[in-house]
């Protein structure tokens, strides 16, 4: 393998990092760039992805969540009677630079409020958004246009709208504008304070090259540094805890990934300090089985508590999503061709990426959304179940939106279960969902094992209610689109019959100056009956959660694990409340200020 990734690792290192995902990589990068001085090792369990068109072409992003995908892990929760007796399952990533080089490329950054929270409500000194907005804009180079609120032009990670702009999208900005005229069109909701804006929608991609822009490639694969070894394939078993310090990790190599590999346990130690960072899934499970966490939880399974601190796994959280289907006109332009290997199409569209770095390789399907703060009239629609919520959480916080939907220029499923035909999907997003869960090790000593999953999804009409509104917002602006021809009947509502709000498989667009459906209390009986059966999630956070030990938090303001030194946790588990974006932005923030953190406590300075 070439520098810095590594197929054996040694016996000693300065710093560990269990977990090589978007965080992980952040920080093992930034502090390989400033000194040498250090010798730093990543384990990540999953495969590397250098260069790998499955990871930096943005059209093929879909690929990542098959069923037989090398670089995911899906949990499971049993079934439960809030999700329609199914079970739900919550994709992860599993490979170098996680979610950065797996994800959708969606480019959503959270609100201020959203930071401020964790520094105010949760008592995290340094992590307001005037903390961390320097942090964000030092990530990124935003190519989208010069001098924007809140942007950065000289970092490592590409922004863009991608290299290609579809009829989809803008026929779902003109509509949605012209349908709902009190939220204009814009150019960035991205700003961290910029809400009921339909804008079309930037992307983790570089203009110049029209591949993903992802931690690896930007962090680490470019590292000079001797002393950074990255071993990918390497499931982290536990931390070592010597005297309430973190001395090192046991680790096993991943068989699926190196069927050759030897199944024995190894050791590596570390001089100062090992950093979990596995995610909101990996990370309480390391903790677990290294004698952290609730001893009810430990104790039965027969590890030894080093720490009973009852916050591990617990305080789970995500975002409810839902993405209803429609059929779309021959004419539209969409990536269903590339999901589905279309010779031809991908003949064709690899020619022109290889050339220039544009079309529709170069996309990953999204290029529109809407980040939406509802009016009074609409809580009114909304119902009295958010109304609380909305009165607690919401009134005095002007950023905070509700939920967010867009368009996908793809039918956002496995291509095999429907026509070949062209299609185009919503995806509706409640961001701040009161549900929690937690997740748990239910094996003392196999990083394989499943883990004890609960999302709380769907369990408080709260949550409920915003999407059922939203699904009516969102059918009516698709109705109209001149590319609509129906709607894909599996993914929508089983209306009862004679429901003037029946689904429509065959059909031409609806006149802009239609009337609205009318929704009966059996209708919107069925939309939840809906939502239950379908609602899916992909941005797990809060299980190590940065807050107060009395108030379930696990670390602390620098990320420390209370009552262990030399231990750190850093990726999305430790946000101890939601964001209303995709993650990944997140994510790299959570990376960046772990680094400033690290360097400031080590002596190095980044700069």
């Amino acid at each position: 393998m070439d520098h810095p990734l590594k197929s054996t690792v040694d016996d000693e290192y300065d710093i560990i990092i269990a977990g090589g995902g978007t965080a992980g990589c952040v920080l093992a990068g930034r502090l390989a760039a400033a000194t040498t001085s250090l010798r730093i090792l990543v384990l990540e369990a999953g495969p590397e992805t250098k260069d790998n068109l499955a990871q930096v072409q943005p059209a093929r992003c879909l690929s990542n969540l098959h069923p037989a995908s090398t670089t995911v892990r899906f949990h499971v929760e049993p079934p439960s009677e809030t999700l329609a007796d199914r079970p739900l399952v919550a994709p992860t990533a599993q490979c170098l630079g996680g979610g950065s080089s797996m994800n959708f490329l969606v480019y959503t950054r959270a609100s201020a409020s959203d930071f401020d929270a964790w520094e105010t409500t949760h008592k995290n000194p340094g992590w307001g958004s005037k903390d961390l907005i320097p942090l964000l804009k030092k990530a990124e180079t935003f190519q989208v246009k010069p001098d924007a609120l809140n942007h950065g032009y000289n970092g490592p990670l590409k922004v863009s709208f991608g290299g290609y702009f579809t009829n989809v999208g803008k026929q779902f900005l003109d509509t949605a504008s012209r349908f709902d005229p009190t939220r204009p069109q814009g150019d960035d909701t991205n700003d961290l304070v910029t809400v009921n804006v339909y804008a079309r929608y930037a992307k983790w991609i570089d203009a110049e090259t029209g591949k993903r822009s992802d931690v690896p490639h930007h962090y680490i694969y470019n590292q000079t540094n001797p002393n950074l070894h990255v071993v990918p394939g390497v499931l982290v078993k536990r931390v070592l805890i010597e005297d309430k310090r973190a001395a090192g990790v046991e680790f096993t190599w991943n068989r699926r990934l190196l069927p050759d590999a030897d199944d024995a346990v190894h050791t590596v130690r570390a001089k100062r300090l090992v950093v979990v960072s596995a995610g909101a899934f990996g990370s309480p499970g390391i903790l677990e089985r290294s004698g952290i966490g609730s001893k009810s939880i430990l104790e039965p399974l027969g590890v030894k508590v080093e720490e009973d601190l009852p916050g591990v796994g617990e305080n789970y959280q995500d975002h409810n999503v839902v993405t209803p289907i429609y059929n779309a006109a021959p004419e539209a332009e969409t990536i269903d061709e590339i999901i589905r290997g279309d010779s031809d199409v991908m003949a064709e569209l690899s020619r022109q990426w290889y050339k220039d770095g544009s079309g529709l390789l170069a996309h990953n399907g999204i290029d529109a959304a809407v980040k939406i703060r509802p009016s009074e009239q609409e809580l009114s629609e909304i119902g009295p179940e958010f109304r609380k919520v909305w009165d607690r959480d919401y009134t005095h916080l002007p950023d905070k939106p509700v939920v967010l939907f867009g368009v996908m220029a793809m039918f956002l499923g496995d291509p095999s279960s429907a026509p070949a035909r062209k299609y185009f999907s919503a995806a509706i997003y409640n961001l701040y969902a009161l549900a929690r869960g937690h997740v748990h090790i239910t094996d003392a000593h196999d990083a394989t094992a499943a883990l004890d999953f609960k999302s709380g999804f769907l369990e408080s009409m709260a949550d409920i209610k915003p999407l059922v509104w939203a699904y009516k917002l969102v059918r009516e602006i698709c109705r109209r689109m001149p590319v609509f021809r129906g709607e894909y009947a599996l993914q929508h509502p089983t209306f009862p019959p004679g429901s003037q709000a029946a689904v429509v498989e065959d059909a031409m667009p609806t006149p802009m100056d239609a009337p609205r459906i009318v929704y009966t209390e059996e209708d919107d009986l069925a939309i939840v009956s809906y939502l239950r059966k379908n609602i899916g999630t992909a941005h797990a956070m809060g299980t190590c959660g940065m807050k107060p030990r009395e108030a379930g938090g696990v670390v602390d303001s620098k990320l420390n694990v209370y009552g262990i030194q030399g231990l750190k946790v850093a990726d999305m588990s430790i946000s101890p409340s939601n964001v209303g974006a995709n993650t990944y932005s997140t994510a790299v923030t959570i990376g960046e200020k772990a680094a400033v953190i690290v360097a400031q406590e080590l002596g190095i300075d980044l700069e």
